[in-house]
């Protein structure tokens, strides 16, 4: 039996608010990875991942009536990224996690006078699996959340201002200072650093 196209997410969105859970479960197969990766790196726990991209998901059954339209994988990755802030916050009210996950909640101001590694960097670094993730978690939660957001899943400025309801200035903020620290940190660990050159001098 053949199969017409695969409905647009459009489609899946119209059908989901008139209650149809297939429909849902469809964009959910289509976007659980992108929002259990990003919960990942927001986390760095596969247990708290899983529990916050499942919440992400009921939140957005729960609120999809009220979706107004436009990118709905954005609009499941913002919902994602409160409930990761949501589950931080649950941890350290019951103690669970490490403390390294919970103190970089606060945001500690420094002076790098050389730039930050750039986007380019970011992805390569990205690449590199697990040396990243335990650099990104040492940024601060909104310093890692617009770094992911712009240089791994490659969203505009704009489009990071609009998911996660700050100004625009605050983002470009965010990021600057978040490069910086990871530059920061790839210079306290140079053997990370010169594996991401590597990476640099093979492409």
């Amino acid at each position: 039996m053949a199969h017409g196209p695969d409905p647009s997410d459009d489609q899946l969105v119209l059908l989901s608010k008139d209650g149809k859970l297939d429909a849902f479960n469809s964009l959910v197969e289509r976007y659980q990875g992108a929002v259990y990766n990003l919960c990942y790196r927001l986390l760095g726990d596969v247990g708290a991942a899983e529990d916050a991209a499942q919440e992400a998901f009921l939140s957005a059954y729960r609120a999809i009536g009220r979706f107004e339209g436009g990118n709905i994988r954005s609009w499941l990755l913002r919902i994602a990224a409160n409930e990761c802030k949501d589950e931080l916050r649950r941890r350290q009210r019951k103690g669970a996690g490490s403390l390294e996950a919970l103190s970089e909640q606060r945001e500690m101001p420094f002076d790098v006078a050389d730039p930050g590694p750039g986007a380019e960097d970011i992805v390569q670094m990205h690449e590199f699996g697990s040396a990243f993730q335990g650099l990104l978690l040492k940024l601060p939660f909104e310093q890692r959340q617009a770094i992911l957001l712009v240089d791994v899943y490659e969203y505009r400025y704009e489009e990071v201002a609009e998911m996660t309801g700050e100004s625009l200035g605050t983002i470009k903020s965010r990021i600057h200072r978040g490069r910086e620290r990871l530059q920061r940190l790839l210079r306290a660990n140079p053997e990370l650093f010169g594996a991401v050159r590597r990476l640099e001098g093979e492409g």
